[in-house]
């Protein structure tokens, strides 16, 4: 059978999901399942959308995949972490480029200096004398 010429369904059975994502059916069920929806098939079967494992692919790519190394050069994601979910949900603002949007762009300084004036505030008296 040409692989290429296959017509691909669009949704897939809980069995081949796993090989559809290239995991095995444990990580496919700790990572990825918890996050579909599953569509019941008959009495006993359940698939998943193709579209919503491609979502789900995609997210992961954007959250865990990096640039080859080259020589000479540093991974851009060494000193960062730049997806805050790590469970590869995907969202409805995943969707459309809004999740984890900063609307103001950060400097080590500023974290530095917001540091520094939360260290050198005085606690405040406890409202229960001694």
């Amino acid at each position: 059978m040409d692989l290429f010429r296959q017509t691909i369904p669009r949704y897939i059975r809980l069995r081949d999901a796993p090989s559809y994502l290239g995991m095995d059916k444990n990580r496919f069920g700790t990572l990825v399942r918890p996050f579909l929806i599953e569509i019941p098939i008959g009495s006993h079967g359940i698939a998943f959308d193709v579209i919503d494992l491609n979502t789900w692919a995609d997210n992961y790519k954007r959250c865990n995949g990096r640039p080859g190394i080259r020589h000479k050069e540093l991974l851009w994601d060494a000193k960062k972490a730049h997806c805050p979910n790590t469970l590869g949900q995907v969202s409805s603002g995943a969707l459309n480029g809004t999740v984890g949007t900063s609307i103001k762009s950060g400097k080590a300084e500023d974290l530095t200096s917001a540091l520094k004036r939360i260290t050198a505030m005085k606690p405040k008296k406890s409202s229960i004398p001694n």
